[in-house]
């Protein structure tokens, strides 16, 4: 099967099209079609080396977390997916090797999978899995948002930001939105207040929230937890970062595989109360092309893999 891998660390040149064995089926795993791969930055970050003294790695390397296709092939020990299902899936393990989502089939367990919302593309389902559930456990796990709370996100626009406004919306909060005047009307859209990220941000803040938020997400770090913190002064007020952990009141939020969670990410997606921008999508051969723009490029929509033109 054709698959993206890397022999070493090092900028996207190290990424190449080849072709590798097909993955084995054991008792307890699935084998899945992929149609579609989404990039993460984490995928280059692993890429340039970044986490070798923590993350044992076996090259050469398929990259890849998130992914959408079909099931192909089940063992005998898996009862939760058939040949021909639909699912997405969340294909981390603890080690680097020949098991991402950069390839034409992936062989995994059943509970890194979850049906494909019917309503989403190929390409819009891969980019699902890891931004959905980092939004997921940042809104329902680690900041209980519930009906009738407010919600600030800062990087609204961004990948877990835009899933975490529209996670609350359908959980009856108020979402304020900080993100470039260029996304306004898209939040807007998902139903959040926008707030420039240009202008006196805490003052509009203020201005949209005189008594306080009950929740704040950082998605952008900088400081941001600890100079909203001092300017809201509101001590019931609970914080969660995506990159940012040092200060004592933020919870961070790193994306785990909790079954349950994948599939109420994908249920919501199902209701049509959550859907993720995609911006670029590039034939698997053009995975390089893709990690340059990767690269660059911030709020404007995931890049994905398409697997067959």
């Amino acid at each position: 099967m054709k698959a993206i891998v890397y022999h070493r660390y090092g900028g996207p040149e190290v990424l190449e099209l080849a072709e590798v064995a097909p993955p084995k089926v054991n008792v307890d795993s699935v084998l899945v079609r992929v149609h579609a791969a989404a990039v993460n930055p984490v995928d280059l970050a692993l890429r340039g080396g970044y986490g070798e003294t923590t993350v044992p790695t076996y090259f050469p390397v398929i990259p890849g977390w998130d992914i959408a296709g079909v099931v192909e092939q089940v063992g005998i020990g898996v009862g939760e997916f058939k040949p021909g299902d639909e699912v997405i899936g969340y294909v981390r393990i603890s080690v680097a090797h020949q098991h991402g989502g950069y390839a034409e089939q992936v062989a995994t367990e059943p509970h890194t999978l979850a049906p494909k919302p019917a309503n989403l593309s190929w390409e819009e389902a891969a980019a699902l899995p890891l931004n959905g559930l980092t939004a997921y456990q940042a809104v329902v796990r680690a900041l209980d948002v519930q009906a009738g709370s407010t919600l600030l996100v800062y990087g609204a626009a961004g990948g877990v930001g835009s899933l975490a406004v529209q996670i609350a919306i359908a959980r009856g909060a108020t979402v304020i939105g900080v993100a470039a005047d260029s996304h306004a009307e898209m939040l807007r859209g998902l139903g959040a207040r926008p707030v420039s990220d240009t202008g006196p941000a805490l003052e509009q803040i203020a201005a949209l929230a005189p008594n306080g938020v009950d929740a704040v997400l950082d998605t952008i770090g900088q400081g941001t937890v600890s100079a909203v913190a001092d300017a809201i002064g509101h001590g019931a007020t609970r914080y969660a970062s995506v990159v940012e952990f040092t200060d004592h009141r933020t919870t961070p939020v790193l994306a785990r595989l909790v079954p349950e969670d994948l599939r109420a990410v994908a249920e919501l997606a199902s209701r049509g109360q959550l859907r993720p921008r995609v911006g670029a999508v590039f034939p698997l051969s053009a995975a390089a092309e893709a990690h340059e723009l990767a690269a660059t490029r911030h709020g404007q929509g995931r890049i994905v893999l398409r697997m067959n033109p």
